[in-house]
């Protein structure tokens, strides 16, 4: 657990030096237009949310290690051949490249981290939750360091490919300690087996399967073979109305967060002449998200249902948008991107467990997992069509590009209140 809760953090560390600063990079450094810079950042999101099935599946089929391996390769390569590019097709491979590395090993270690949490849990007693809660937290603390880091190399001139250099060596530094001390997927399962079973009678837990009190026990075969979901499951899953309305409510979100990576670098640009900034309102939204998080969702699960929680949560993203074109403008012309910063993730905090805390009370148990797969993949396709339009918007009057923006995420809270209320005070 202590090497995935540090991979957790490295992982964000060398996607954040990067990542804040690509839009500005296309931008200023390639000329390219906004509705293409929109595009690019959409077509990264796709392949990484889109695919994330796949790195699930794959993950149940041959274990993390190897995943987790294959991913951290293609993200070296993806970041090196990032630094280099300077055509649209070669920076659109590159970032669909480094999109699908995180496809393989995001989902591969988040499902190997809930296994370790449970097999915690039945060791010591210590509930799953306060593992899982260090596992977040440690993510967030790399998303905190990773634009710091970034900022640094543009303080001392090295630049955007400096940046992708320092995030490709991150990720050299994971894939070498992964290949040393991950144990391979036959380990896994050993060390899982309780001690006075034979090795064919233990049951074993499926990467990602969290027991609940009540349920049957999972299938002893569920960990060595991949979830083949029927033709059943598919339909239950894609024509169940209230679920397709959440994915809708969730993609407007999405959306919107994508652009802290889109229309933030341009506001930053146009308050403070540089992107220097940057940098620090990524630490300031990764700090809020560290502080706060925790005690946020665990009043919010107590005292509203999820619905009101994630209608709550996408108004608030609506008025970090709203509030850019009316705050003045502060000390250094960062106060509407810190405006924009606090209540985008503010509204993030509320919404996000709540959305995924919906998906159970929508779909039946045996379609699951598929449901979750496919909350991100429809909400990364709305990313890669959103990103270009609004990309298109950044040479806009500002109340025009502000309005549209903040119209998104209302749509979404106007689709929300067609959902369940959901099970609230079990948080």
């Amino acid at each position: 657990m202590r090497l995935l809760t540090g991979t957790q953090l490295a992982f964000n560390i060398g996607f954040y030096a990067v990542l804040p600063y690509l839009a500005t990079h296309l931008g200023s450094g390639l000329g390219m237009a906004g509705w293409l810079v929109g595009l690019v950042l959409g077509l990264r999101t796709f392949s990484q949310q889109g695919l994330f099935v796949v790195g699930g599946a794959l993950t149940d089929r041959y274990g993390p290690r190897p995943v987790v391996l294959a991913g951290c390769g293609l993200r070296i390569a993806g970041f090196g051949w990032l630094a280099y590019a300077g055509s649209p097709a070669t920076v659109i491979a590159a970032v669909l490249l480094i999109g699908f590395a995180a496809a393989l090993f995001s989902p591969a270690v988040e499902s190997e981290a809930a296994r370790e949490a449970v097999r915690h849990e039945r060791d010591t007693g210590e509930p799953r939750a306060h593992v899982l809660a260090l596992f977040s937290a440690a993510g967030q603390a790399g998303a905190f360091l990773g634009p710091l880091l970034g900022s640094l190399l543009l303080l001392l001139g090295g630049g955007f490919r400096a940046a992708c250099l320092a995030g490709a060596l991150v990720f050299v530094a994971v894939l070498a300690g992964h290949a040393r001390l991950m144990p391979r997927a036959d380990a896994v399962r050993e060390r899982e087996r309780p001690r006075d079973e034979p090795p064919s009678a233990g049951p074993a837990l499926a990467p990602g399967t969290v027991p609940v009190p009540g349920r049957a026990e999972p299938d002893p075969h569920a960990a060595t073979r991949p979830a083949q979901p029927g033709r059943s499951s598919w339909r239950a899953v894609f024509v169940n109305r209230p679920f397709l309305l959440l994915c809708l409510a969730y993609a407007t979100y999405l959306v919107a967060y994508n652009q802290l990576y889109l229309s933030l670098p341009a506001e930053v640009e146009r308050a403070t002449g540089s992107q220097t900034a940057l940098g620090w309102l990524f630490a300031l939204s990764s700090l809020l998200v560290v502080v706060a998080q925790l005690p946020l969702t665990r009043w919010s699960a107590r005292r509203v249902a999820p619905r009101t929680a994630l209608i709550t949560g996408l108004v608030t993203v609506a008025a970090a948008f709203a509030a850019v074109p009316l705050t003045p403008d502060g000390p250094g012309g960062l106060l509407p991107g810190a405006a924009l910063v606090v209540l985008l993730t503010v509204g993030q905090m509320l919404l996000v467990p709540a959305a995924r805390g919906l998906v159970p009370d929508l779909v039946e148990d045996r379609c699951l997992g598929l449901a979750t797969g496919a909350l991100s993949s429809v909400s990364g396709l709305a990313v890669l069509g959103g990103s270009a339009a609004t990309g298109a918007l950044l040479g806009a009057p500002a109340p025009v590009l502000w309005a549209v923006l903040a119209a998104v995420p209302l749509t979404g809270a106007a689709l929300a209140c067609a959902l369940p209320a959901g099970r609230a005070g079990n948080g």
